[in-house]
């Protein structure tokens, strides 16, 4: 991770992991005050609730998501966008096979690979 300056991370280069089961994550480029995170998604996968104190903002690229976070149930398609404040419960879930980009500020330790 780079501290300041220009950070490229190509996605051929970006490994892959597998968190849990029907999810794979690719972390791409970040630095201490954003992180940029590609995540695919299989057709019935359900995260957790959680929350954490990073503000986020997910992209859906393709697919179909079903997002729930502060009382609110929203479904997303491809182009799709929405920001969860810092520490604000919420829950996603794929409803067809999707990728999904999340923006996170400052970056995710738990997510990076130094």
């Amino acid at each position: 991770m780079a501290e300041q300056g220009v950070v490229y991370a190509p996605l051929h280069a970006a490994p892959v992991s597998l968190p849990e089961p029907g999810m794979r994550r690719q972390v791409l480029a970040y630095d201490p005050n954003l992180m940029l995170v590609r995540h695919q998604l299989e057709r019935g996968w359900k995260g957790a609730r959680h929350k954490h104190p990073h503000s986020q903002l997910i992209y859906v690229v393709r697919g179909c998501i079903l997002f729930e976070g502060e009382g609110k149930t929203i479904e997303m398609d491809a182009g799709d966008s929405i920001v969860v404040g810092s520490n604000v419960e919420h829950q996603a879930s794929a409803l067809e096979d999707s990728e999904v980009l999340d923006v996170f500020t400052p970056f995710r330790e738990d997510y990076a690979t130094h």
